[in-house]
């Protein structure tokens, strides 16, 4: 399976097998197992702890993408820049959430395939 299918999947958060399935029952509420093709999504207990690297690193990265430039040329004054990058640091995680795990599903799907247990 391609890279660009796997990265299409995960962004339309379906299951990275069957890009059928939804992963996701509610805000953040995992399914344990694809309803249409059965691939389990969890493989072992902390599965989803490498979710969070991606989670914080883009987090990271959009803070200091916007808050070093405009906080370098005085742009924004300070404590309203630090608000706004704080409240968006605090919401785009959770809202990141979902997606993150699919992400790292398809990657994983990507380096390590495997297909449902029936």
């Amino acid at each position: 399976m391609t890279f660009w299918t796997l990265f299409s999947r995960a962004i339309r958060l379906r299951c990275p097998f069957c890009g059928v399935g939804k992963p996701f029952t509610g805000l953040l509420r995992m399914h344990r197992h694809c309803g249409h093709c059965e691939l389990e999504f969890e493989r072992e207990e902390g599965y989803f702890l490498g979710s969070i690297y991606f989670n914080y690193g883009l987090t990271a990265l959009l803070v200091t993408a916007v808050y070093l430039p405009l906080r370098w040329f005085e742009l924004v004054s300070r404590l309203p820049l630090m608000i706004v990058t704080f409240s968006f640091a605090l919401l785009f995680p959770i809202w990141f959430f979902r997606y993150a795990r699919c992400l790292w599903m398809a990657m994983d799907h990507f380096f390590d395939p495997r297909t449902p247990v029936k």
